[in-house]
């Protein structure tokens, strides 16, 4: 989604849709989810509780198609470096891992909204939980399938290593528990394919 920068003004040239999903985030990512109610996210939209649930049957249902949308942007992520780095899995790699410390700033004040929705969606059948456990699947996966094209020798356990790392960066960010986070989710990123690149030419 867009900016939430310069809001009002903006904000009144969004479709009604665009506009709720839009204030959603906002408050959801800064009061969380339970913290925040379809009158709220109503006024901030410049709406009424009737139009929300014209184009969402439930809070529920918002709440999953906000994370879906994000979902769908961390997977353009792949999609990207693909495209910039065709038939180079290991850069390919490298390329999601920037992608990620890129994000980090943004996740010191604000935390990563799907490590902070899981915290709040305890019940497995919440149909938002269902898209994140989707999310993270699929992303592994993909991720899976770059390690595999790069030749590691085990690109399931490679593609495991990389994903705790870059959950890890995230969180680590989030609580400000170490300093520079980008710069060192880097660094081991690069460590661990060298590292198998070596043991899969040896």
């Amino acid at each position: 989604m867009t900016s939430t920068a310069a809001r009002p003004g903006r904000v009144a040239k969004l479709p009604p849709r665009e506009r709720i999903l839009d204030a959603a985030e906002e408050l959801f990512q800064s009061e969380g989810i339970r913290g925040v109610g379809v009158q709220a996210i109503a006024e901030k939209a410049e709406t009424t509780k009737m139009a929300i649930y014209r184009h969402f049957e439930t809070k529920d249902a918002l709440v999953a198609e906000w994370l879906r949308i994000l979902a769908a942007e961390y997977q353009a992520a792949f999609d990207r470096v693909e495209a910039e780095h065709p038939g180079r899995p290991r850069e390919q790699i490298l390329g999601l891992a920037r992608f990620i410390a890129d994000g980090l700033p943004a996740l010191s004040y604000r935390g990563c909204p799907f490590v902070n929705s899981l915290a709040e969606l305890p019940d497995r059948s919440h149909p938002a939980r269902r898209v994140i456990e989707e999310h993270k699947a699929r992303q592994l996966r993909r991720l899976t399938g770059m390690c595999a094209e790069a030749g590691l020798p085990d690109p399931e356990q490679v593609a495991a290593q990389i994903t705790f790392v870059l959950e890890g960066a995230q969180v680590s960010t989030q609580n400000g528990s170490v300093d520079r986070a980008g710069e060192r989710l880097m660094r081991i990123v690069g460590t661990i394919l060298d590292q198998e690149l070596r043991t899969g030419s040896a």
